[in-house]
């Protein structure tokens, strides 16, 4: 049986108010900052600046940073950054209800930005004219002997055992409620192509994977997926090491200095990365991984229909555990509002995510 998606969104859009260009940073509230500092630079990211209030930090990469946390009482994930190629661009969402004036940012690359907020309630900051930095040192990736022509003779594979230098933020992966609205407005907003979607037997779509349109430039499979959540919330955010030892790496580092794996490694159906999943001390997951697909914009959308299977290749199968939401107070209620208010979530849906992934 061929997958058929039955709804209007997801769908590119034939004249977008704006087209990003890349995924700029992430911002996060957290109670410790060293304690986020500790997991982030064994993760593989580099502190940037460190004040009492604000941690930055970047990726080996041109981005003068890339992941931002604020020191506040609670754990949040607020949202994130992108990158617009023009002024012009910044001027035209300062006219939507809602957007911020346009300001000089404070943060390192500097360059001036505007605010809005999604139809999920995340805080998405779009800027433009952000200076790069100067790139970190990087490995190259190992030379492989693969069949019968070896590249490497008389020597071996000692790849250094120290966190994997990440290159650059690679996507984020949000949960909503108000699906069909927040992917049309990543759509129209700022140009994404759904480049796959997953789609339940009756059509309804439950995933999208999102790319920058870039015109005959190859981009990323996916730099932003919405998940057909119950309350909107934080699924995981993805950062690129330049190859498969440097996700196995990782991994070791990881698992010797105490923290908590979430699945891999394996790799994906959809985006075909090599990938490894792990927790923060707030339980966020942060994915490294490497190999994945890239698309020009001339690339048609595909359907898929969703299940485990479909998430990965070969390695673990992804256990109940990823896909469960937090079961706090704040998104129980939340559950029950989506249930009587949102029309993407019903009752039926529920259940058959449910069984689906086990949660």
């Amino acid at each position: 049986m061929q997958p058929v998606l039955r709804t209007p969104q997801p769908a590119r859009h034939s004249r977008p108010l704006t087209r990003a260009a890349s995924l700029a940073h992430l911002v996060f509230e957290r109670p410790d900052l060293a304690l986020a500092e500790r997991f982030l630079t064994d993760f593989g990211l580099v502190v940037v600046k460190r004040t009492p209030e604000v941690l930055y930090l970047r990726g080996a990469g041109p981005a003068a940073y890339c992941y931002r946390i604020h020191r506040a009482n609670r754990p949040r994930f607020v949202g994130f950054g992108l990158n617009v190629p023009s002024d012009a661009d910044l001027q035209k969402l300062t006219e939507l209800p809602g957007a911020s004036k346009i300001e000089a940012s404070p943060h390192p690359g500097g360059g001036r930005f505007t605010t809005l907020r999604d139809p999920s309630g995340f805080t998405v900051e779009v800027v433009h004219g952000r200076a790069n930095a100067e790139e970190l040192n990087y490995r190259a990736p190992l030379s492989l002997n693969q069949g019968v022509q070896p590249v490497r003779v008389n020597s071996t594979q000692r790849p250094p055992a120290r966190p994997p230098e990440i290159y650059k933020v690679g996507h984020i992966v949000l949960d909503v409620a108000e699906y069909q609205k927040t992917c049309e407005w990543y759509t129209y907003h700022f140009g994404l192509i759904p480049s796959d979607v997953q789609v339940l037997p009756d059509g309804s779509p439950v995933v999208t994977f999102m790319r920058l349109d870039l015109g005959d430039k190859p981009a990323d499979h996916h730099t932003m997926a919405i998940a057909q959540g119950f309350t909107p919330g934080y699924s995981h955010s993805a950062y690129e090491v330049v190859d498969a030892d440097a996700v196995g790496m990782g991994q070791k580092i990881l698992q010797e200095r105490g923290w908590k794996h979430a699945w891999g490694i394996g790799r994906h159906v959809l985006g075909s990365q090599l990938f490894d999943y792990w927790q923060d001390p707030w339980g966020d997951k942060h994915e490294h991984y490497c190999d994945g697909d890239m698309f020009t914009a001339e690339k048609p959308m595909g359907i898929e229909f969703a299940s485990p299977e479909a998430m990965a290749q070969w390695g673990q199968r992804m256990p109940p555990s990823f896909a469960r939401p937090k079961l706090t107070f704040k998104a129980i209620v939340g559950f029950i509002r989506s249930l009587r208010h949102v029309p993407d979530v019903t009752l039926r849906k529920v259940i058959a995510l449910a069984k689906l992934f086990a949660i």
